[in-house]
């Protein structure tokens, strides 16, 4: 049953980030510490990571962010404007403004909280031989407060909207936000979907996300990041079936929402588990000289599924559509897209 789209029925909440991006060698990885596809949050030992992409490679700023992104991604696949709100931090700065014209662009309506105690945060997307490793600096994006949302204009949105989507990323910022946002689908009985994000946070934010998954409604996230969520728990399989079906059986608030777990598995099948049962879609493989690089696959990949699933489509139709805009997305520059590309519905 297709539903019929109208602004803001889609809330996004998450860090706001410009990305920094440039193709480098493998030897800024090795002296910043860093791997090839992972996804860090910047420590002292990063500080001149910024200047020296800057001064020495060619970058391209390009407006990221999770969330952001995958807002974007579905906003594009939608083409109504405003179907979808942002929420997250920024500083009052020239980075701030790339970023809001970038999304507004995009047709997202993006409500920024706005701080001058620092910059809006930057992730420095390092690509090498096709991998794209990130290092987060959140700057503003991590002084984004619950008062926000708890503005009359604000809390307005957040209660009129019908889906409620937030990254496991945003656990470092303001976990009191995300669950606020949460007993509000919770009480309302909306969809609440969230992403594992990234292995670290997997690693070193259980707690705060076990606090928060009795409330998640659909999880995305790859094998990478669904391993690291077991370590320490005494599932010690590495079958990803048997984890999706276990991530979908954890404590659950709104038992007339049985959980759906969705993990991406690069050129592998994504795997779904949803009522006890497995479900798995075949990945288009592009030759490798198609691919540009692979920064913002997975959040396309959601703001795909979100596009689709927020009108009502059949799940086979979400997930099509959540690949296809990953597809499309790895054949680009960072999170970027074909305006006049659309998805067609076979």
């Amino acid at each position: 049953m297709s539903v019929e789209l109208r602004e803001n029925m889609l809330i996004g909440m998450g860090n706001p980030l410009l990305d920094i991006s440039a193709v480098v060698e493998e030897s800024l990885l090795t002296k910043y510490d860093l791997k090839e596809n992972e996804a860090v949050l910047a420590t002292e030992k990063h500080t001149t990571l910024y200047t020296t992409l800057i001064d020495k490679y060619d970058v391209e700023y390009i407006a990221g962010g999770s969330v952001q992104n995958a807002l974007r991604v579905a906003q594009w696949i939608l083409a109504k404007p405003n179907v979808v709100t942002f929420f997250g931090c920024v500083g009052e700065d020239d980075f701030s403004r790339i970023l809001k014209e970038q999304a507004q662009k995009a047709g997202v309506n993006v409500n920024y909280q706005y701080t001058t105690d620092t910059p809006t945060g930057t992730c420095a997307v390092l690509i090498t031989n096709l991998h794209r490793t990130l290092c987060a600096n959140l700057a503003a994006a991590n002084c984004f407060t619950v008062d926000h949302i708890r503005k009359p204009e604000n809390k307005k949105l957040i209660d009129t909207a019908q889906f409620y989507y937030i990254s496991g990323f945003f656990l470092t910022v303001s976990p009191e936000s995300i669950l606020e946002v949460a007993k509000v689908a919770l009480d309302n009985n909306k969809p609440f979907l969230m992403n594992l994000s990234a292995e670290f946070i997997c690693k070193f934010y259980k707690e705060q996300f076990n606090q928060v998954m009795p409330y998640v409604d659909i999880l995305f996230g790859n094998e990478a990041e669904a391993l690291a969520f077991m370590e320490g728990s005494t599932i010690t399989t590495k079958d990803m079936k048997e984890i999706a079906l276990h991530l979908c059986m954890l404590p659950k608030q709104n038992e007339s929402r049985e959980r759906m777990v969705i993990i991406t598995q690069g050129t592998d099948a994504v795997i779904v588990a949803h009522k006890g049962k497995i479900l798995e879609f075949p990945v288009m493989a592009l030759p490798k000289e198609s691919i540009v690089d692979t920064n913002g696959a997975g959040d396309a990949f959601a703001g795909g599924f979100l596009a689709q699933f927020i009108q009502g489509k059949d799940l086979e139709v979400c997930i099509k559509c959540a690949i296809w805009a990953a597809t499309h997305i790895i054949q680009r520059s960072g999170c970027t897209f074909d305006e006049n590309l659309r998805f067609v519905e076979s």
